[in-house]
């Protein structure tokens, strides 16, 4: 068997991993692959692994288009800018691409996946997903004779380990922060993960796989785990749930819903027990029912692991399209806005003092709102309390015009804030 000859674009975290595994002492060292070139930021870097027995390229574009590159590993992210102009050139030369970029594939993966069909190359991304986690392949292989109806799952690592932290140690959302970033579970600039965006990658790629749709990120409701605080985990364990940021996709008829937001989930529920830096999903399909994947999500070990599962795939001949059916067949999906509908959890914070229960009340029920359960926690500082309220099933159009007007009353100091949730037996159906 002919080796396969790989420029790696991209030597950190990842990339260091992946050329650990491709050496000689270990499984995939044996001959099948060889790495003609590499390309970073910086070369003078110090790394963990030896790379100056690889031909250098300064630009990654450059190494793009060697003719002896048979496959081209991008492990650079970014949505743009030179990790996309590499892909592209690699791909319409008809060389391979292998990538682990979310944002990417995201954003312009429709237009790469056309380049791959047209040209002749395979782009494969297992490793885009939830790290060593294989559920990408699961999808587009094993699944292949289900229908799947949702999809819901921990995609960011990041923030289920700042979530299950700041329950563990009773530390504020930002001391929590603080120490991911020291310990590198956070960037410098964690927006990408805490707003919600990283997970909102990954569900758009995930979807389009699952429902034949083409890629859609710019529909995702995304809300991250910024406003979420100690009050809220600590509020939510005494009514029986635990907070996690959960991402959604939905099949509603023809069309496709995509979430992404902190939820309440019961603590019985699979996802619940999800923590630290572990990535989980729950696919629900016709006819084998729910399906739970759960395993490290990022580091390494488990991402390089995914990118040389790729290559394995590549050098015995498959790998398929790249959202499992050609792009001609992909439905651009109508996008689906369904009256959300369930369960919510509403946090205010108040000045304590008469009569404030009354008026909250009097505005929920004005539109429909009907009140499940309260908690008021005695023995907080200052002259406001927090309150928590949970729902009976509502719309969320209600529920949003009852907060609107409860911001109004003068005893309320900050915006309500409200999440859904989830329970057990609900089939991974965050909103129904």
């Amino acid at each position: 068997m002919t080796a396969l000859r790989l420029g790696i674009a991209g030597l950190g975290t990842v990339g260091g991993g992946l050329i650990k595994l491709l050496q000689p002492d270990q499984p995939l060292g044996q001959g099948e692959f060889e790495i003609v070139g590499v390309s970073a930021q910086n070369r003078a870097r110090r790394r963990d692994v030896d790379i100056s027995r690889y031909p250098w390229f300064d630009d990654p574009c450059d190494l793009a288009m060697q003719p002896n590159v048979d496959v081209f590993v991008e492990l650079i992210g970014g949505s743009d800018g030179t990790a996309k102009k590499a892909v592209e050139l690699a791909l319409r030369r008809g060389a391979h691409v292998v990538t682990a970029n979310k944002a990417l594939l995201a954003v312009h993966g429709a237009d790469l996946a056309k380049l791959s069909e047209s040209h002749g190359g395979k782009l494969l991304f297992e490793a885009a997903v939830a790290g060593g986690v294989p559920i990408v392949k699961a999808l587009k292989e094993s699944l292949r004779g289900a229908r799947p109806r949702a999809i819901a799952g921990i995609l960011n690592g990041t923030c289920n380990y700042l979530l299950t932290e700041m329950e563990a140690t009773g530390r504020a959302f930002n001391d929590v922060l603080a120490d991911a970033q020291r310990l590198g579970y956070a960037e410098a600039d964690p927006t990408m993960d805490v707003g919600g965006f990283d997970a909102a990658h990954k569900i758009t790629l995930l979807a389009a796989i699952a429902f034949s749709a083409l890629p859609d990120y710019e529909h995702v409701k995304i809300e991250g785990v910024d406003l979420v605080t100690l009050d809220d985990i600590r509020l939510a364990g005494k009514l029986g749930y635990r907070i996690k940021l959960i991402a959604k996709a939905e099949r509603v008829d023809d069309a496709v819903s995509l979430h992404v937001s902190p939820a309440l989930v019961t603590l019985d529920h699979p996802l619940a027990s999800v923590g630290g830096a572990l990535n989980a999903v729950m696919v629900d399909a016709d006819p084998v029912g729910r399906l739970t994947f759960i395993g490290k999500g990022a580091g390494a070990g488990p991402t390089a692991a995914a990118v040389a599962a790729d290559l394995v795939d590549l050098l015995e001949g498959r790998g398929g399209p790249a959202f499992a059916r050609p792009v001609s067949a992909l439905a651009a999906a109508a996008r689906a806005a369904p009256s959300e509908f369930g369960r919510f959890y509403l946090r205010l914070r108040v000045q304590d003092r008469p009569g404030v229960i009354a008026a909250v009340s009097d505005r929920l029920g004005r539109e429909g709102v009907s009140i499940e359960s309260f908690l008021q926690t005695p023995g907080h500082d200052g002259p406001s309390v927090p309150i928590v309220l949970t729902t009976q099933p509502v719309a969320r159009s209600a529920l949003d015009a009852a907060a609107k007007a409860i911001e109004t009353l003068d005893a309320v100091v900050e915006p309500p804030r409200f999440f859904p949730i989830e329970e057990a037996d609900d089939r991974a159906r965050l909103w129904s």
